[in-house]
Formats: structure tokens, sequence, C-alpha cells
């Protein structure tokens, strides 16, 4: 008997995926724990790996297509004989008399019987079914705009209304449709559906715009200190922890030390009232092969520099791979985004919902800056600290933000904790 590929439980409240790529076809011979096939979530995308050696011999869903938790999208033959299995015979839907298929069987035209009663790609929803049945119409009369072809209760609410505009406005007020240029080569269009992910991204940002009172103040950090102690310690903070000693675990426990000193940052509004973390989960944004991620460093208070930094390295490494884990990027009561790697020089980062705050830095350049009086040269960061309004004021944000310049300008104070 053939083995069967499931989609598996990828996080909780998540009953559906979306097919992002086969990376075996049919037909292909695949290793045990060998990657099968991508699957998107609205939080992340998974990799679906062989449960046994063997040959690939039916896909059932293909790239585009939405799963649920528990359906099989795939066979897998374990002996490794491409043999597809049986499909059920799919149900006849009732002939009604009088049907188009039956008319065309009683006039014996086998060709236009045997079109009709081929079954349609377009694939109904159930609410959209419901309004069909109520505007009495049928699926053909609509475009499905859906994953995979579906036809969705908007198509049916949109054709619906596009057909009563047209039935209310006088024929004589109707314009001639202007002529339309002849399509350039040079001026082409590519449409590519946006993928779960991120449409889950886009829904975040678009929903922190609009429930939280954003704002942002900024400042500027001489990065001098902690460039000089890299400098000193790196070969040995590698040699001993074989990871090199990087910028972001300095700003996580500058972070640490400010949330401490202003709780409200690193809370969250739920309701009517406000949740006072006493945690520090730390999320990290990191660029990936499927764009941004923010996984997330949990109870960094107790983390060392060196496990900071040797998880952030994980992070990237499994990012890039597309294999960081769903749970991974839930949560979090804080962030920290480095546009500064991409060269960056100042931005307004975007609160990551139920947060309250994040920060973004950005790269570091030789500036003049005075200094006793002296212009001199410094190694200087913009930094940017994006907070909710309804949780903290303004001079609370700014003396936050100052809290993280003058701790990553004298690290000793961390420890001083002064």
């Amino acid at each position: 008997m053939p083995l069967e590929l499931k989609v598996p439980t990828v996080g909780e409240s998540i009953t559906e995926v979306e097919i992002g790529g086969w990376l075996k076809k049919q037909g292909e011979v695949v290793q045990k724990d060998e990657p099968v096939v991508t699957l998107e979530s609205e939080k992340a995308t998974v990799e679906l790996p062989a449960p046994e050696t063997g040959t690939i011999t039916q896909v059932l869903k293909q790239k585009g297509e939405v799963a649920k938790v528990g359906e099989v999208i795939a066979y897998l033959e374990k002996d490794g004989q491409a043999k597809a299995p049986q499909k059920p015979p799919e149900k006849k839907p009732e002939e009604k008399p009088g049907s188009v298929a039956r008319a065309a069987s009683d006039s014996g035209d086998s060709t236009r019987a045997e079109t009709k009663s081929k079954p349609s790609e377009k694939r109904v929803m159930p609410a959209a079914q419901r309004a069909l049945e109520e505007h009495g119409m049928s699926a053909e009369q609509v475009e499905a705009t859906g994953p995979g072809g579906r036809l969705l209760k908007e198509d049916v609410l949109r054709h619906v209304e596009a057909k009563d505009q047209t039935a209310a406005t006088p024929h004589a007020q109707i314009p001639p449709p202007s002529p339309q240029p002849a399509p350039s080569p040079d001026r082409q269009e590519e449409v590519v559906p946006m993928s779960r992910l991120r449409r889950t991204v886009a829904e975040r940002l678009v929903q922190a715009q609009h429930a939280a009172a954003l704002l942002t103040t900024f400042n500027e950090i001489d990065m001098g200190t902690v460039m000089a102690l890299r400098k000193e310690y790196g070969d040995f903070f590698q040699q001993k922890y074989n990871v090199k000693l990087g910028f972001m675990s300095f700003f996580v426990k500058a972070c640490i030390d400010a949330l401490k000193e202003f709780p409200a940052l690193n809370a969250e509004v739920r309701g009517t009232n406000i949740v006072y973390h006493n945690f520090y989960d730390i999320g990290v944004a990191i660029g990936s092969g499927k764009g941004l991620v923010v996984p997330v460093l949990r109870n960094t208070e107790r983390m060392s520099f060196a496990e900071i930094e040797v998880a952030i390295a994980d992070f990237a490494r499994r990012a890039k791979e597309n294999k960081l884990k769903v749970d991974e990027l839930q949560g979090g009561t804080f962030t920290i985004s480095n546009g500064g790697v991409y060269g960056s020089l100042l931005s307004t980062p975007i609160v990551n919902p139920p947060q309250s705050g994040v920060l973004g830095l950005h790269a570091i350049q030789d500036r003049p800056v005075a200094r006793e009086g002296n212009v001199v040269i410094r190694p200087m960061m913009y930094v940017a600290l994006t907070y909710d309004h309804r949780l903290m004021d303004g001079r609370e944000a700014v003396s936050c933000l100052k809290r993280i310049k003058e701790t990553i300008e004298s690290p000793a104070r961390m420890l001083m904790e002064v």
C-alpha cells in the first residue's frame, strides 16, 4: 500500500496551508527525511519530509492550492515502484430532469454530452454556493479569484454589485468604451499571487497602523566603545563559543536594561487592560528566503552574551533554509530590527502587534561630532524607537531610548546597574 503524505500540524490555530512548491516531482525517488514539498502557513514556511525512501507516485495538490491540516496531498510508494493509487470513483452530481446533459444524451449528441459531463475545474466554496442560490445564478457566470480556482462568496457579491450598477445606469449615459492601445512588448505585466505568509504580514502591518497610536522617536549612538570591545575580545569570544561577537547581543542586553526601567514598553493592551510582562522575550528581525521573519529569544534576561549570539546565528542559518519552527515565531514582548545590515541610514519601524515597542538599528557611519569642544570623527548609528502612545508618553519613550544610548556607549553601566 502506498504511504500518504499528509499536511502536518504546523502551529496552534492554523487549520490550512498553501502549497508553496514541490521540491520533488511525481515519479521521482526520494530518500527518507528528504524534503518533498514546502507548505506556507500564516506564520511560517515549513518543509514536509518523506517518511520513508520511495517514489512519489501521485501529487494531489499543486502549487498555490490550499490544503487542510491532515489532508492527503500526495502518495509515496515505499518499494520505489511508481504505481499510482487507484482514485475512488467520483460521485456524479444528481441531474435534474431537463438538464443540459440529459437533453444532450436524449438527443443523441454524444459530443455535447461528453463536454457537459466533464467536472468543472472551478471549485465552489459553500458560502459562495449559498450566495449563488440566493441570487439565482450559476457558478459559470462568475469569475473565480480564490486560490486554486476557488469561487468565493466575495466573487459572487462583486458580480451582483457590478450587475446592479449596470442595470441602474441609463443606457444613454453609458459612454462608449475607449479604444485600448495595442500592447507593447516592452510594457508587459506579470500578476503573481501573494504568498500566505506575505498576506499575513501585510494584514498585521495594516492592523498595527489602525489599532495602535504609533509614534517614533530618534537618537544617535556613538558605537566606538562597543567596536573597541569587539576588536579586543572578538577572537577570544569566537575561539571559546565558536560564534562571532556581534552588535545584536549588546543591543539585546541594553534593551532589557531599559525595559526594566520603563516596563510599559514591555507591556501590551488587552481590551481595557494593560498587561505587564515580567519576562523579556525579544524578537529579532532576520531576512530569510521568503522575506523578513522575527524569531523570538525567550527569557533573554537569563541569557549570556554568548547564548544570545549562538541563538541568533542559529536563527539566521535556519531562516535562510526555511527551517524555522512556527512556535519560534510566535509571542515576543519587544522587537529589534536591524536595517543597517542592508545599508539603511534611517527608518521608522512598525510595531508588531500586540507588542508596544520596536527598536530600529541602522548603518554605522563615520561622522564629525563635537566632543569636549573639538570636532572629531566617530562611528555613529541612528536609532529609532516606535512605541504605542496609548501605553507610554513621549517623555518616557525619549528617556527609554536615551537609556539604550547611554548603555551602548558605556556597557559597563549594565554590570554596575547604574
